[in-house]
């Protein structure tokens, strides 16, 4: 709900309010934004400066006078007083940097005001409700709408920016964000989500204090190094204690976060367009719109935080067709094959995946041109007859009367030098004439400011689409801009917006032209997991990297921002390429399956004990879909740094997954733990069932044989083929306060002894736990 209660405006959802008010100078002061308050008498909520400070400087108008550096503002600009990081700079009319914005009227409307050129959340009108605050710089002759809109289930409020140029003369726009808060605060830490190439989404808390903390890409893409999602928290907040505030971003290129703690202790923070290479130029009656940006609240702790963010993606971000539909198991061909296939190695593959469980087979990079290696054909669309003499239609037929569905790789942003279309057209890539282009994975970026190639990528995409009856598509990226250059934008400032409106274009045809193919996107795994991308696809391949132990930090960084239904998880062969551990079969599986589940090897080297192992466990995740990928995700604060434990709970069933990174000698005696249940039901809790390959006791399986066997010798690795040691199984009926207290459980093996009634984790081991209320 929005509240009209000028010069008062709260803003209402569920759970929380976010109040702010018209100075009689006409700028908006920010007031609260925390949890729902009981009627309040607002005066009490504003700042109170009686005496001023040293070295500010007033701003006069007419209606009055303030001190704005000592005020928390809703929005600000530059040269009326405010020193602080400014959201905005504007290269005016008169040349200045000058800009004073102040309200003119406002309007409420229900539901979302929609974007012309963005990606935004969508809602039906009883959904939520807008407020377009309307300020205006009447020297300048500009015009900015601060558009606020509440999503009242989801306890999320998002903001952007609309600024219109009135004046005859043209403007320069150089920074201006989405969203500005200040808060009369400043103990909080910053939490943000950064990595790498197969390191993506590691959290890192830093504690603020006097200064500017910047996170932020570069790339041309919101990136693998800096997630644009930040939290605000304060001091010793945990998952589910104390208060923390939820930043993103509805946008996939660069992007700038901010917090500045100013010398009056005020906190400042702000998103948007990074203003890095950024500058665009508007003439009399044009606008410039920014990326919606996401904002929301939990006194509570994290958990609380991220079920706002999970509920408000699956509802209001992803494609509507996709809402709470559950996604298909995956096998991709990638891990299994890379370039080195052919239609027989495909076909043999999806034959072995379909007896698994297996619901949806994909074809990744490979099957165009002469694609033998990452070198050569990006950007030709012809198939490659020597490995697939039937064409993909044949092989997505073959897929399809299998009883499986069909998905295919593309890369429609890239080109290799060494392509048809390269030769053709290498005015297509994004190059600066006279300079030699750098290149990323041997490939030039397309230049998708030019409307020749975003018809080239819809009329290729659509040509194969449609002969193959494709279900799904994975859409990749594989590099970061540089030599940023296209003649088809005014000023080259404008390269990287325009290049991002021109992805969206051609997203948004192919999402239209096929609404009910299963969009993934990805760019060499998490470098573009973001808002603007989930509006698009439903999924995100998280990270290149499928080390479990590694998709441990991945996946728990993004859960705090993303939901499981979005994050994009497959069980690979291990030792793992990425980083040579070996990992056990069923901790790469309970891994995976806190998100969407997927498997990426070749099936001729999995032994037929790993073979059942993996039908058991697809069969296991299918009967728990719903609970994984659209259930309520808890992760607990950590008693070390060896251990983890995620929760998922859906109507009355829960899925604990406890995970150990490393074994220690002799280890304590454990105890397990869920969180909100029913203190006074009863519930029946078992653990999955699963069992150890022989070859993980080494030669110590030769002191419990009754006759002496080489541990490694024929026969014990023909056994070990086909069976598996059991390990131990917890069963009980125990209530609901038992289990959110703790839980005895079995003991880990301790170094004398073994039975099945032992616990064998070992390094890397894990178990997943299945609570139903009974």
């Amino acid at each position: 709900m929005i509240y009209d209660q000028y010069p008062y405006f709260k803003l209402e959802t569920k759970d929380l309010n976010y109040i702010f008010h018209v100075m009689a100078t006409g700028q908006l002061e920010h007031l609260y934004f925390g949890r729902k308050l009981v009627d309040q008498d607002y005066e009490v909520l504003h700042t109170k400066p009686t005496a001023g400070a040293g070295s500010t400087v007033e701003y006069i108008s007419e209606k009055g006078s303030v001190l704005l550096e000592l005020k928390p503002l809703e929005y600000s600009g530059i040269g009326k007083g405010d020193f602080r990081l400014s959201p905005l700079e504007i290269r005016m009319p008169d040349q200045t940097f000058v800009s004073d914005f102040i309200y003119h009227s406002h309007e409420i409307q229900k539901g979302i005001v929609k974007s012309k050129e963005l990606p935004t959340a969508r809602a039906e009108d009883d959904e939520a409700m807008s407020l377009i605050i309307k300020m205006m710089d009447n020297h300048a002759l500009l015009e900015m709408k601060l558009i606020y809109t509440v999503f009242i289930k989801q306890n999320v409020i998002s903001r952007r920016v609309i600024l219109t140029n009135n004046n005859e003369k043209e403007i320069q726009i150089r920074k201006i964000m989405s969203m500005m808060v200040d808060l009369p605060e400043t103990d909080y830490d910053l939490i943000t989500f950064d990595g790498g190439w197969i390191k993506e989404a590691h959290q890192h808390k830093r504690a603020l204090t006097y200064g500017t903390y910047i996170n932020d890409s570069t790339t041309g893409s919101s990136s693998n190094r800096h997630n644009p999602g930040i939290i605000l928290a304060k001091k010793n907040t945990l998952e589910d204690y104390g208060i923390c505030i939820g930043i993103n971003l509805i946008y996939s290129g660069n992007h700038y976060e901010a917090v500045q703690i100013s010398n009056h202790g005020n906190l400042r923070f702000m998103n948007g367009i990074n203003p890095h290479c950024f500058e665009w130029n508007l003439k009399n009656n044009q606008s410039f719109e920014t990326p919606e940006a996401i904002l929301t609240y939990s006194d509570q702790g994290f958990n609380l935080l991220s079920h706002h963010f999970h509920e408000f993606i699956n509802t209001h971000i992803v494609p509507r067709q996709f809402q709470h539909v559950v996604r298909p198991v995956v096998l991709n061909s990638w891990e299994a094959f890379f370039f080195d296939f052919n239609q027989f190695k495909l076909l043999s593959l999806a034959r072995k995946a379909k007896r698994l469980g297996v619901e949806l087979f994909v074809l990744d990079d490979g099957w165009f041109g002469n694609r033998n290696d990452d070198h050569q054909s990006l950007g030709d669309y012809h198939v490659n007859r020597k490995k697939l003499p039937g064409g993909i239609t044949y092989l997505a037929n073959q897929i399809h009367h299998m009883g499986m569905k069909f998905g295919l790789w593309f890369e429609p942003e890239m080109v290799n030098p060494k392509s048809k279309l390269y030769e053709n057209h290498p005015e297509y890539a994004v190059k600066i004439q006279g300079r030699t282009p750098s290149l990323g994975r041997n490939q030039l970026v397309l230049d998708l400011c030019n409307p020749k190639v975003r018809e080239y990528i819809k009329h290729e995409m659509s040509s194969v689409i449609q002969k193959a009856n494709i279900n799904y598509i994975k859409w990749d990226m594989n590099r970061h801009i540089t030599d940023m250059y296209s003649k088809y934008v005014e000023y080259q400032g404008m390269f990287f917006h325009k290049y991002i409106l021109g992805l969206y274009e051609i997203l948004h045809y192919i999402r239209k032209k096929y609404p009910l193919i299963l969009i993934e996107t990805c760019s060499s795994g998490g470098n573009r997991f973001d808002l603007g991308m989930l509006t698009y696809g439903a999924q995100i391949w998280a990270s290149d990297n499928t080390d479990p132990i590694e998709r441990l930090k991945i996946q728990e960084g993004l859960s705090y921002l993303y939901p499981p239904s979005s994050i994009s998880c497959h069980v690979s062969l291990s030792p793992h390429a990425q980083t040579l551990r070996k990992t056990p079969l069923s901790t790469r599986f309970n891994v995976a399956s806190f998100g969407v589940l997927g498997y990426e090897l070749n099936l001729k080297y999995v032994t037929p004990f790993e073979k059942k192992e993996m039908k058991k466990q697809i069969a296991f995740y299918k009967e728990n879909r719903e609970v994984f990928q659209f259930g309520r995700f808890y992760r607990f604060d950590q008693k070390d740094e060896f251990h983890r434990t995620w929760q998922i709970s859906k109507d009355n069933r829960h899925i604990l997954g406890s995970f150990q990174t490393l074994a220690k000698a002799s280890p304590e005696f454990e105890n397990i733990q869920f969180k909100e249940l029913e203190g006074d039901s009863i519930y029946h809790i078992k653990s999955m069932q699963q069992q150890m390959p022989i070859s993980q006791f080494g030669h110590l399986i030769a002191h419990a044989l009754p006759i002496k066997l080489h541990p490694d010798g024929f026969i014990m690795r023909t056994i070990g083929k086909h069976k598996g040691l059991p390990n131990a199984i917890e069963d009980y009926q125990v209530s609901g306060s038992v289990m959110m207290k703790g839980l005895p459980i079995k003991q880990q093996f301790m170094g004398t002894y073994y039975n099945d009634q032992t616990r064998i984790l070992g390094d890397f081991g894990s178990q997943i736990y299945v609570a139903d209320k009974i």
